[in-house]
Parts: C-alpha cells; sequence; structure tokens
C-alpha cells in the first residue's frame, strides 16, 4: 500500500487534542472497537462556535491522523461551517487517503456529526441565534425527493441548512429497504447535503417520535380503530422538530420535498396528482404553513428523478419509502402483536345480521374495506364492513354495504368557513375526491358526501378541500 501523504502524516504525528478534551460539552461515537476503527470526538462549544476539539482513536493510522485534521478544522470554527464539513473535506485536508484508507475520513466525520447532533437536540426548545434573512431548513430523509428540493432551494439563492431527523425503528424488526426511520438514511441524507455544498445537521427525535406517533399508532388499535401515522406524524411531531430546530440555527422558513403548494395561506395540491401529498400535511396549521417552502409542488415525480440524475445526487434511483416506516419488514401486524399485546386471538366473522361465517385470529389483522385475506367462502366477493374491539367480531358483507355518505370528524382544523360550501372530500391519502358539504357543529365537524365513500374506516383523517386548497381536515369518529 502507498505511503501516508505528508499532509497525514503531520496529523498522524500532531499531538493537539489527542486523547481528547477533560470537560467536553458534546462526544461524538463512530465505529466499533469489535469491528474495525473507532473515533470518538470532544467539542468544547461557547457563542456558536467551536472553541476546542480533542479526539480518541482505537483503530488504524488513517482514523487516527483523520480524526486530528477533524479536530484542527473545527476549531474556532462556527457550528454551522463545522456542519459543513463532510468526508470529502476532511480526505482533501489529509492530502488524499485513496480509497482503501477513505474509511478513516468516513468514520471521524461521522463521529464530528453525533457530537453535533447531541449538541442540537439537547437544544430543542431553547433560545436559538439571530434569525437570518434568506436561510432555510429543508427536512432531508435521504430520498430522491428531499434531496432535489434542497438542490432546488440553493439554485434559488436561499442559505440551505439540511436537516435529518433520527427516528424511532421497532428494533426486532429489519427496516423496510427505503425506510425513513433507518440509521442508513440518516448518513445518505448527510452525504447528499454535503455534496449540495450545504450544512447538514441530524436532530435525535426518536423519543418524541415514538410518544408521539408510534404510541399513538399502538393505541388507536388497541382501541379498535385505524389511525394514520403519517398525517400524525407530519402535525403533531416532524413539524415541531423541525420548527423548533429553525429556531436554533437561525432560519426563517423551513422546506419539504412533498409534493404540495401554498396557495393564499393554505396548502393545495401538487400538479402532479398520481403523488399528491397534500393530505399527509392536512393537520399543520396556518402558523406553520406561512413558514413553508415546497420546491416540488410545480414538479412531477419524473421530473424530479430526471433533476436528480442531472445533479449526479446519490440519490436518484432510491426506491419510494414505505408509509408505516416504523414497523419494519412484515408489517404492521406482527409489529403489533410484538409492541401492542395483541396476541393471536381467536373470534367471530359474522354478517350484518350476526350470523358466524368463519373465525379469525384477531380483529386487529382487518382494515375497513379489505377483501383479499377475508377467508370466508361465500357466493361473492365479501368486505370488511367493521371491526369490534369489545368482542373480537370482524363484519364482513358485499361491496354496496361499504358506502357511506356521513361522516364526523373530531380534532379538526379549519383553515376556512365551510358551512354550505361546495367541497372536495377525501377520506384516505390515495382515494379520489368526493363531493360533499360540511357543518361546523359543537362537537366538531359533520360531512355530507354527495358521492358515497367505500370503506371508511374510523381513525383515519378526512381532507376538505375547495377549488383545489386544502380548506380544513379532521379524523373520522363515526359514520353512517
Amino acid at each position: 500500500m502507498a505511503p501516508y501523504p505528508p499532509q497525514a502524516m503531520r496529523y498522524l504525528t500532531d499531538t493537539r487534542g489527542a486523547g481528547g478534551l477533560d470537560a467536553p460539552d458534546v462526544t461524538g461515537v463512530s465505529g466499533a472497537v469489535v469491528c474495525g476503527d473507532a473515533v470518538e470526538i470532544d467539542l468544547a462549544i461557547a457563542g456558536g462556535r467551536i472553541v476546542d476539539a480533542g479526539f480518541r482513536v482505537f483503530g488504524c493510522g488513517a482514523a487516527t491522523a483523520a480524526a486530528s485534521a477533524t479536530c484542527a478544522l473545527v476549531r474556532g470554527r462556527s457550528l454551522i461551517e463545522a456542519l459543513a464539513l463532510g468526508t470529502d473535506r476532511i480526505d482533501a485536508e489529509l492530502g488524499g487517503m485513496g480509497k482503501a484508507r477513505l474509511h478513516g475520513a468516513q468514520t471521524a466525520g461521522d463521529a464530528l456529526a453525533r457530537a453535533l447532533e447531541q449538541w442540537y437536540s439537547r437544544g430543542l426548545g431553547a433560545p436559538g441565534v439571530p434569525l437570518q434573512r434568506d436561510r432555510v431548513v429543508v427536512a432531508m430523509s435521504g430520498g430522491v425527493d428531499s434531496a432535489v428540493a434542497a438542490g432546488l432551494l440553493v439554485d434559488a439563492g436561499y442559505d440551505v441548512i439540511g436537516l435529518t431527523m433520527r427516528l424511532w425503528h421497532d428494533p426486532a424488526a429489519a427496516a423496510a429497504e427505503r425506510s425513513c426511520c433507518s440509521p442508513e438514511t440518516v448518513q445518505l441524507a448527510r452525504r447528499t447535503a454535503h455534496a449540495l455544498g450545504i450544512p447538514h445537521v441530524t436532530i435525535d427525535a426518536a423519543d418524541v417520535f415514538r410518544e408521539g406517533v408510534v404510541q399513538a399508532f399502538i393505541e388507536g388499535y388497541r382501541s379498535g380503530v385505524t389511525p394514520n401515522p403519517c398525517v400524525t406524524c407530519n402535525g403533531a411531531v416532524r413539524f415541531a422538530v423541525l420548527e423548533q430546530a429553525a429556531a436554533l440555527l437561525g432560519a426563517r422558513r423551513i422546506a419539504t420535498g412533498h409534493y404540495a403548494r401554498v396557495d393564499g395561506g393554505v396548502l393545495a395540491g401538487g400538479v402532479d396528482v398520481g403523488k399528491d401529498q397534500s393530505y399527509m400535511l392536512s393537520r399543520l396549521s396556518r402558523r406553520t404553513i406561512a413558514r413553508m417552502l415546497l420546491p416540488l409542488g410545480s414538479l412531477t415525480k419524473d421530473e424530479v428523478r430526471e433533476e436528480a440524475r442531472t445533479r449526479r445526487l446519490e440519490a436518484a434511483e432510491a426506491v419510494e419509502s414505505q408509509e408505516v416506516c416504523f414497523v419494519g419488514v412484515g408489517g404492521y401486524v406482527p409489529f403489533l402483536e410484538r409492541n401492542a399485546g395483541l396476541s393471536s386471538r381467536q373470534g367471530d366473522i359474522v354478517d350484518t345480521a350476526g350470523t358466524v361465517l368463519g373465525r379469525h385470529e384477531g380483529y386487529w389483522r382487518y382494515t375497513v374495506g379489505q377483501r383479499r385475506g377475508v377467508g370466508v367462502a361465500s357466493d361473492g366477493p365479501l368486505y370488511v364492513l367493521r371491526t369490534d374491539m369489545a368482542t373480537n367480531t370482524v363484519v364482513v358483507g358485499p361491496r354496496e354495504q361499504l358506502s357511506t355518505t356521513y361522516v364526523e370528524l373530531d380534532d379538526a382544523v379549519v383553515h376556512e368557513h365551510l358551512d354550505g360550501v361546495q367541497l372536495d372530500v377525501r377520506v384516505r391519502y390515495r382515494g379520489r375526491a368526493l363531493r360533499g358539504t360540511a357543518r361546523q357543529g359543537e362537537n366538531g365537524v359533520e360531512v355530507t358526501l354527495l358521492d358515497p365513500a367505500d370503506g371508511v374506516a374510523h381513525g383515519q383523517t378526512a381532507a376538505l378541500y375547495r377549488d383545489g386548497r386544502l380548506v380544513g381536515a379532521g379524523t373520522i369518529r363515526r359514520s353512517r
């Protein structure tokens, strides 16, 4: 193997910071001694700057040189400048170590990122830095959409910072091929941000995500309803963390890679009807919407893919993420049986008259509108009409019995006057728009559908549109 470059030898023999700091504010750790190199980076931080840095390395000379160089590069720098430091910059400081030794720069860069993650994660809710007029924090999941959104914002002249949230994932299941909850997505998002020339920060939001999204999902199924965790995540967790991080980073605006638009202070559907994600953002407040930038709202998915290829982004060919990211391989049924105490329990499958048609292994295994896997022989197709948690019963019937023309919504978010206005109503993410009207009452919003809806599940979200603009939404609590 070729000898180390002179720059690397200089850092390999530089003892400044070796052994770490006596009283660091944060410490980032990457790698593991049992399987290779491990690097620990200590940071002392004051006034938004890194006043000192130290390191400990358990491994090869390449890792030692990279850790030493990383500490030298960040001393005296602002936190924002440190967030922009990635593998390529560290390797360049070492004079180019080659592919065989690049792991040193990768491990040291990851340790630095984890130290900064601790600092910003601990600071959520604390007073931030002065707001910068053109600074925007863009949520980056590691996928192609958020990567292109960040690139377009850079092109538009914004001072962009990428942010990735470290979310909770069921440790008992392997992560899906493309999950926004997997550790790999954090590293991919960071590499993408640095490739675009922008700083990147990770926020550890695992606890708030588990409490606000995962536990709500579990409690929903325990109580016999079908929650929508993606709507809950955006409405109660993801954008709250994004806004808090923006305050710490001095950003006036926030952005995502969702296919939606802002129109007159409310959300509107994206031009790509097949990818429109306004439904998933339907629980956001007007205050949050007023700060949002949605660069992909006027683009199609094919155009976004092509843009990513043109920019040679690593995520250009990334597969689509799964909707319930935290359940892992196997889906939501085994997840619930592992985490919600819903062990296999036999119950009756009945028709609307109460006649027993068959048996099942648990009501939570069935979704309203489901046809496949019902497990009952009949003259015609049978669909799940409803489930009863109290009796562990699944009620089935022909398709026409799924039809609903009236739903009541709880916990509604209303942006404009609804009474007497012709609306388009969506009762599921990929569902077609149904004509209807709504009335606000003391106990929520009552929606009358002119076009009957099939398979309305209690606990799901109904989104209300007027002329393509999302003017209200709520959780379905009752239907008939």
